[in-house]
């Protein structure tokens, strides 16, 4: 495989190449899925088995999955133990999220706070086909649940996956129905005669599914419009090829658009990753998304000390950032922007995406200069509170005012000064 070796000189050219996969959604997409939106607005359960049919083939006669059909796939699945084990991990972490509203009185009796609460009804939008992930259902259900969600709704194409259903009992989601592609967000947006309305949409999904959240964001909200799948390694002379190698792999699977890139500081180091990868790559299922993702998107980069590989590290701002290098604590706090850190030549990427604790929910295509990860917060809501005596009223009405009839707002300053005659 010609894995692209990147010189200083190169380095502009490439980071371009990087930003160029994220092209702005086709025209023709948005059309289909307005169509589709709009469809599940107006029919209901009706327009969602008419799609159900046409796009996956199936005539179904009820839209929802039984409670005896969910415990029936928990106790066939062969994973149950390590989605537990992962689950336990996950929610100890999420659980360190958690935090309290404030409340601050004043000597003249004004009491202002803020008070914190957990949405009501949230949907988690699941895969199905070859993109049929039980971690991704941990990893959106159990933020919610923790957070205190009264109730998650799970839509997932209809589909005969045992680890699916059972990574939803473990995650404690309360309803489960047989519906994917825009159609499900648009029910899950506006409720059907079957599904609940939800008050916000999460959970990964084709171009159709991406398109749909961004087009129903406002009736509801969202997590966010995720883009290919990316790794990020600065690797020291000390980090063992084969793990970089076998990392950098791991992430260009996902998708011929992923992207896997090394930062190293020698030619010799690039060059003998490249060997590393070509020996490895042989046995691998996915050889040929892997060659491509990396061919067109990956490639390894060679910085002239670790001051260029952080810039460019927080540049480029990965999904994933793995600091190989012998004192990554060192680094840790120069990191600006990435989803999240792995640290050490024993932490690979993997970790993060089943088990760990840390939600595998992370900003790419460099939002994580702006995004965060997937956590607790997305599914809580605050709100304030004021409170003011009559005396603390009349201390504040001269400013209120002022600033009211500066504004040319004069009722407001009436609202005031009909108080304080």
């Amino acid at each position: 495989m010609n894995i692209p070796i990147i010189k200083t000189e190169m380095q502009k050219s490439f980071l371009d190449k990087l930003r160029s996969r994220s092209a702005n959604v086709q025209k023709d997409v948005t059309a289909a899925v307005s169509k589709i939106i709009e469809n599940v607005r107006e029919n209901g359960d009706k327009a969602l088995l008419e799609y159900t049919e046409k796009f996956d083939n199936i005539k179904l006669d009820c839209l929802e999955v039984k409670k005896d059909e969910i415990l029936s796939a928990y106790k066939r699945s062969s994973i149950t133990s390590q989605l537990e084990r992962a689950a336990e991990n996950i929610k100890a972490y999420h659980k360190n999220q958690l935090r309290k509203g404030f409340e601050i009185k004043k000597e003249n009796g004004t009491v202002i706070g803020q008070k914190i609460r957990p949405l009501s009804r949230v949907g988690i939008y699941v895969p199905g086909g070859t993109a049929a992930y039980p971690s991704s259902v941990l990893m959106n259900a159990l933020p919610a649940k923790v957070a205190g969600v009264d109730e998650i709704i799970m839509v997932t194409p209809p589909q005969k996956n045992d680890d699916i259903l059972a990574a939803a009992y473990i995650a404690g989601v309360n309803r489960i129905f047989r519906i994917g592609g825009a159609q499900a967000v648009a029910a899950l947006a506006y409720g059907t005669e079957t599904v609940p309305k939800v008050d916000k949409t999460v959970g990964p999904g084709n171009i159709y599914v991406a398109t749909a959240k961004r087009l129903l964001y406002g009736v509801m909200d969202i997590d966010m419009i995720a883009g290919p799948s990316e790794i990020l390694i600065i690797a020291d002379e000390y980090a063992p090829d084969d793990y970089i190698a076998a990392d950098m792999m791991s992430q260009a699977e996902h998708d011929i658009l992923a992207s896997a890139t090394v930062l190293c500081f020698s030619e010799d180091k690039a060059k003998r990753v490249t060997e590393c990868i070509n020996r490895q790559i042989k046995s691998l299922s996915r050889k040929e998304i892997i060659e491509k993702s990396i061919e067109d998107y990956g490639g390894i980069i060679i910085c002239e000390n670790t001051e260029n590989a952080i810039d460019l590290a927080n540049e480029i701002a990965p999904e994933h950032l793995e600091l190989m290098v012998q004192d990554p604590f060192e680094l840790l706090d120069k990191i600006k922007n990435a989803g999240s850190v792995f640290l050490g030549y024993n932490t690979p990427e993997p970790l993060g995406d089943y088990y760990a604790g840390p939600n595998h929910v992370l900003p790419t295509s460099g939002t994580a200069r702006f995004f965060s990860p997937l956590s607790v917060d997305d599914f809580i809501k605050k709100y304030s509170y004021i409170y003011y005596t009559e005396q603390a009223l009349a201390q504040s009405a001269h400013d209120v005012t002022t600033l009211a009839k500066a504004e040319g707002l004069t009722a407001h300053a009436g609202s005031i000064e009909e108080r304080i005659k």
